[in-house]
């Protein structure tokens, strides 16, 4: 069986924009300040090309871990074509996010944070690293495009 080649920096970019722009779910990863175990969770998403918006309720692990510490580590897509990001997050309270963007949300998510029992909160997740891979190949160093919020090639 042939292993497909890696793919050019260029076209990992252009694979990981299209995957943020067209995946809805994403997998969260928090821990606690103190220390507290790691948690992953199932959330989805909204892409406005610089910033994840995701929800969480308030009193789950995830988002009090989101809500205090203000970092996340997220996975979109499958093992053998996943996008990795390394984000700050900012908490919004619902009244606080704008009502166009609640709005784009809802669509997109099927699901209304607003409209729930449970109090919820957005949070915007600026990515400061993404990585990148489909095969063995791109496992390796060469799977980073976007250090320090900057993506690492043009276009």
């Amino acid at each position: 069986m042939t292993r497909a080649p890696a793919r050019t920096a260029q076209q990992r970019k252009h694979d990981t924009l299209h995957r943020l722009e067209h995946d809805v779910d994403v997998w969260v990863a928090t821990a606690a300040e103190d220390g507290g175990a790691p948690q992953l969770a199932p959330l989805s998403y909204v892409w406005d090309g610089a910033v994840l918006l995701v929800a969480a309720p308030v009193t789950t692990p995830t988002g009090r871990a989101l809500h205090d510490t203000g970092v996340a580590r997220l996975a979109v897509g499958p093992a053998d074509d996943v996008v990795m990001i390394e984000g700050v997050a900012v908490a919004v309270p619902p009244a606080d996010l704008p009502e166009e963007d609640a709005e784009i949300f809802a669509g997109k998510t099927g699901f209304d944070p607003r409209e729930l029992a449970a109090p919820h909160l957005y949070f915007l997740i600026r990515p400061q690293r993404i990585r990148s891979w489909r095969t063995r190949e791109e496992e390796t160093g060469e799977c980073e495009v976007m250090r320090d919020g900057e993506w690492l090639v043009a276009g």
